[in-house]
């Protein structure tokens, strides 16, 4: 098989979104937590690439200040919204977010006039200028990042980590021009398809399906499923000593109720609390269960999403879009 530039350029993306993800996963399963700066460093071999990418498709200026634009709204999430009181106030960041917006503005506006022959309709279809189609594929990458970014600020995306991480993921795979794909042609064929990071939470998301039989098999394995009733908790939880609760990253389930005759009972509830317990509080509650002689308790994990979008790397990059794939299995 000939080695074109595309492929060189999609395996390295790959490379780049399999470290960069890793990395990620891990700091969000240990600490629940991934740093800003863990994105700014991993930025840029993407944008490197994204640079390469449009430099090889022989992009103008106007493209290239497009792209620049995105990368601006895109570095919001990490740095901040800039202000014009705090550039006149003597801020540095926010006067340099204020000028490459500025500057982005003028290539997004010229670029729209100079390509404004090429409609959407021959962008989909693959048969309009090839500036004009690169130049609307550039700008469609900031609709992505504003759908991810209202999808963090609607609390639709609980996390930022998650929200930046898609991000990233768009600004490394702005199209599915370079994904691989070696085991499909379905992304060569289809006209539309999902954004490549919305596809990869869509197999991420499918991850999920399988919680529910690892639980099943874990708790059975350990003992844990000792009636019927506990299969109301075993498909999404376990029992762990209480003395543990405070030293994983879970939601306790297991909490105790007055009745009405006053007596304080044990109860195990079903989901997890809306609002996450302080550790006073979470302390509060261990003490009242061990008064009670309460040795075990229901667990929930808090499984961050970067742990499932990891593996999800995988089926992205060699099948392609997941309802790309359903339709055309159904023909």
């Amino acid at each position: 098989m000939e080695v074109t530039t595309d492929h060189v350029l999609g395996w390295t993306r790959v490379g780049v979104l399999l470290l960069g993800m890793a990395w990620a996963a891990w700091m969000d399963h240990k600490d629940r937590r991934v740093p800003n700066e863990h994105w700014i460093v991993w930025a840029k071999p993407a944008l490197f690439l994204w640079g390469l990418d449009l430099m090889v498709q022989g992009a103008d200026w106007t493209i290239y200040l497009t792209a620049f634009g995105v990368v601006a709204y895109a570095g919001v999430s990490v740095f901040g919204r800039p202000t014009l009181v705090d550039a006149r106030a003597g801020s540095g960041m926010d006067r340099v977010f204020i000028a490459w917006y500025f500057v982005s503005a003028i290539g997004f506006i010229a670029g729209a006039i100079r390509y404004q022959s090429t409609t959407p309709l021959e962008v989909i279809l693959g048969e309009g200028d090839e500036l004009g189609m690169l130049w609307w594929r550039t700008a469609s990458v900031f609709l992505v990042i504003f759908i991810i970014n209202l999808a963090w600020r609607l609390r639709l995306l609980h996390g930022g980590a998650d929200a930046k991480a898609l991000m990233w993921v768009t600004l490394v795979f702005p199209s599915w021009a370079t994904v691989p794909t070696p085991f499909s042609s379905v992304m060569s064929e289809t006209l539309v398809a999902l954004p490549v990071s919305v596809a990869l939470l869509m197999w991420g998301g499918l991850a999920f399906l399988l919680i529910p039989f690892i639980m099943l098999i874990l708790n059975i394995k350990k003992g844990t499923l000792r009636s019927l009733s506990d299969l109301r908790l075993a498909w999404h939880a376990t029992q762990i000593p209480i003395d543990e609760v405070m030293k994983r990253h879970v939601w306790m389930l297991t909490t105790t109720m007055v009745r009405p005759d006053s007596e304080n009972v044990v109860i195990h509830r079903s989901r997890a609390p809306r609002r996450t317990p302080s550790d006073e509080e979470l302390q509060e509650q261990i003490k009242t269960l061990k008064a009670l002689n309460v040795e075990h308790v229901w667990v929930s994990f808090k499984m961050p999403l970067l742990v499932f979008l990891l593996p999800a790397v995988l089926p992205l990059v060699l099948l392609g879009e997941p309802t790309a794939l359903v339709m055309s299995w159904l023909g």
